[in-house]
């Protein structure tokens, strides 16, 4: 990593997004890993009362594009998602779920994360592949 974050660091920068909105919390942080959890509650569960796909999405998204924001120099580079896909394997009523990133490739102007999302008894529920492209900030 470029600069020593903390959880709460990113959880700060996170205040006032969609992040926030559902309740997406980053615990864990590292270079080439990312942990954070997310509640299964009234703001990410389908009408059947359970975990909404487009949920584990945003949270899939969410804790791969928070990697790469960690692996490169932010005052020099932007990262943007520019595709994501999911298989959605499982199902949950479960309390929260983690969503565990590893990247799987990291070059210069793009990386690759792979995103596990299990339930709190560690049951998988959805496994994601996202692609973020790096780009310089112009100044």
């Amino acid at each position: 990593m470029n600069k020593t974050y903390t959880p709460e660091m990113i959880n700060n920068l996170c205040k006032n997004t969609m992040m926030e909105h559902l309740g997406i919390e980053f615990i864990e942080l590292s270079a080439g890993k990312v942990i954070a959890r997310m509640p299964v509650d009234q703001r990410t569960i389908q009408p059947a009362k359970r975990l909404h796909g487009g949920a584990s999405m945003a949270l899939a998204e969410s804790v791969g594009s928070v990697g790469s924001y960690l692996l490169v120099d932010n005052t020099k580079f932007q990262v943007l998602g520019v595709e994501i896909s999911g298989s959605h394997v499982g199902t949950t009523r479960e309390n929260s779920v983690l969503a565990i990133a590893t990247i799987v490739h990291q070059g210069k102007s793009s990386h690759v994360w792979e995103i596990r999302i299990q339930d709190e008894i560690g049951t998988l529920v959805s496994v994601c592949r996202l692609t973020n492209r790096i780009l310089p900030i112009k100044q």
